[in-house]
């Protein structure tokens, strides 16, 4: 019988366990997520931006050594990503792929102009930036017109700003439920515990001798369900790299490496800061008490 009541007590003891760390994991692993997507914040909006062309249309009598003199002075600029040559012909068969059907056959001419296609930097990706680089371009004798999405660029620089605000106030958000839900769970788990805590109490043991094994086992709790949490965010930062590659999410190590041991720094002060005031306060209760 005896035996039979100490395996449902090991048995109940590990469901504890195991419960404490699947509620630390889970809290510290959205928590994480939303610091990767907090420090890759900029990259995103950056990759967005990156996709803004400027477009420089030539007249015609521009000459081959300012059109080639143009580009290299685009592509030394520290504005440009990138500076490309479109030849009139090539904007031709761009277009007549685009719209199915060969124009030329019926206007007769090729009315398209030689242009060149300027990638920008994200840094430089607002209104005024641009402004002044048309500027700057337009005063060129052989530039006729510099184009380019003032609308989107409007658009997409104000939602830059929206998303920022809003992740980092939900990340706000989803730490102080992280510190709450394991801190709970935590409290529960010494809940349990109450009356072992009561009778070492009741037999002159200290509060401190009483709390440090409470303190220690938690504290390792949290240092699992940390490194949990921390291989399922390695499980899907790895897929994340691996479908966009293009985001280079895996480019600073440095800072991946430092997000890991913050979560699992946080799991580690999280359960030693619940435990402490957990105990304390069971310690702090009259015996009376205990059955409420």
């Amino acid at each position: 019988m005896s035996t039979s009541f100490e395996r449902y007590q090991k048995r109940k003891l590990i469901s504890s366990y195991f419960s404490v760390i699947l509620s630390i994991a889970l809290v510290l692993f959205l928590l994480g997520v939303l610091g990767l997507l907090v420090i890759n914040t900029k990259k995103l909006a950056d990759h967005f931006k990156e996709q803004v062309t400027i477009t420089v249309f030539l007249k015609d009598a521009a000459k081959e050594v300012e059109i080639t003199q143009l580009q290299k002075t685009l592509s030394m600029a520290p504005y440009t990503k990138s500076a490309e040559f479109v030849s009139k012909e090539k904007a031709a068969e761009i277009t007549s792929d685009a719209i199915g059907e060969d124009f030329m056959d019926f206007l007769g001419y090729n009315p398209l102009q030689n242009s060149i296609d300027v990638h920008l930097n994200a840094d430089y990706v607002t209104a005024d930036q641009l402004d002044e680089i048309a500027k700057d371009l337009n005063s060129k004798d052989f530039v006729d017109e510099v184009s380019y999405d003032k609308p989107l660029i409007s658009l997409l620089n104000d939602n830059v700003k929206r998303m920022s605000f809003w992740i980092l106030v939900t990340s706000g958000i989803f730490t102080l439920i992280a510190v709450l839900l394991i801190n709970s769970s935590i409290r529960l788990s010494i809940y349990s515990k109450r009356f072992i805590i009561k009778t070492m109490q009741m037999v002159g043991a200290t509060k401190g001798f009483i709390r440090r094994p409470f303190i220690w086992n938690n504290v390792k709790l949290g240092m699992i369900g940390s490194i949990v949490a921390i291989l399922a965010m390695a499980g899907v930062l790895s897929y994340m790299d691996k479908t966009f590659p293009e985001l280079g999410l895996t480019n600073d190590p440095l800072i991946i490496t430092l997000l890991f041991f913050a979560i699992f720094l946080l799991g580690v002060v999280i359960s030693w800061i619940s435990t402490f005031f957990a105990a304390q306060r069971f310690l702090n209760l009259r015996t009376d008490d205990l059955y409420y």
